[in-house]
């Protein structure tokens, strides 16, 4: 069987992930009332021969807000600028991207809530009227330049849609959360990326890996290769329920997908707060790792899973998570759960 890995790249995994990314709707899987949302718009601006408006997605990363913009512009048959907003540091940065840009193409920016204060308000004109109005010189002598821009559809991706600025936020035409996987949805996803890899695997080790993703098809295909790795050297180059088991169980990955990280989280809550409730700063002082990181890696999983709780004074470790961990529930506790 053909494999992408034939072709030996220099950046193998760039390469792979860039071959898994759909190439269609029909290949895009999950997502359906999203999905056929931007269909309609999209539709509908080329019946109007504009631009689409500019769209917002949210969500956790992973979920396929790069991959929908990529099919927003393969839809419009127009090309994609892809940046991000920490990138944009200045406003000739801003004015370099979307002065190079051509009429009706997709500028996609990704961690669009972490943009320079002042390169957002160049933002603004450029979004609602094309144009761009910059600043030369300082003080008396100053005077501004206008920039008339091609109309362009601007997609902005991120996982903190709550720092967005209100002005920024409702200039988008439309905003779209992107929500976990079905189970289905992710067994769908892994046997798909096993066919283009041309990996051979079983249906009982597609739904170990996929019971094991965190619902998100970004792990779903990190878990695959990785449990590729182990089927070619320890193995006989398929993917079995065995494998796929001792794969995941070697990368400390467990049956409800919690990794090193979660764990961590959790028992630092359970160990040193007594389950809680305590106030991020402090969580995250104890396990170690940095607030962004818990907020935007491992507590949206954990509370999707109902391992914790929020509260209006703090985190609280649920009875599952003392279940999961092995870890016999305080009678002080117990009240608080």
């Amino acid at each position: 069987m053909s494999s992408v890995l034939d072709k030996k790249p220099e950046k193998e995994d760039e390469v792979i992930d860039s071959a898994l990314r759909p190439k269609t709707w029909s290949d895009y899987i999950g997502q359906e009332k999203i999905k056929e949302n931007i269909r309609i718009i999209l539709t509908a601006a080329k019946q109007r021969s504009q631009s689409p408006d500019h769209l917002l997605f949210y969500g956790n990363s992973g979920l396929g807000k790069t991959t929908l913009a990529q099919l927003v512009a393969l839809e419009m048959e127009k090309e994609i600028r892809i940046s991000s907003g920490p990138a944009i540091e200045r406003a000739g940065d801003l004015a370099a991207i979307l002065t190079n840009l051509n009429e009706g193409d997709v500028l996609f920016l990704d961690e669009i809530h972490r943009i320079n204060n002042t390169v957002e308000e160049y933002l603004y004109p450029a979004m609602e009227d094309y144009k761009l109005n910059l600043i030369l010189g300082k003080g008396p002598m100053a005077r501004i330049m206008e920039l008339k821009l091609p109309k362009f559809t601007l997609i902005g991706a991120t996982t903190r849609p709550a720092l967005l600025s209100a002005p920024l936020r409702s200039r988008f035409g439309a905003i779209f959360q992107l929500n976990f996987y079905k189970p289905e949805d992710i067994e769908k996803i892994v046997e798909r990326s096993a066919r283009l890899l041309g990996i051979r695997i079983e249906p009982d080790a597609i739904k170990i890996i996929a019971e094991r993703s965190r619902f998100t098809p970004r792990v779903a295909n990190r878990l695959l290769k990785r449990a590729r790795d182990f089927a070619e050297v320890g193995g006989n180059g398929i993917i079995t329920k065995e494998t796929s088991e001792h794969a995941l169980n070697f990368l400390e990955v467990d049956k409800m997908g919690l990794e090193p990280g979660d764990r961590k989280i959790l028992l630092a809550l359970i160990e040193k707060f007594d389950g809680g409730p305590v106030g991020l700063q402090s969580l995250s002082a104890a396990a170690m790792e940095e607030e962004d990181t818990i907020l935007d890696i491992y507590e949206p999983y954990l509370m999707q899973m109902g391992f914790i709780e929020r509260t209006p004074r703090g985190r609280i470790a649920s009875r599952l998570a003392y279940e999961h961990l092995g870890i016999k529930i305080k009678n002080s506790q117990s009240q608080l759960i």
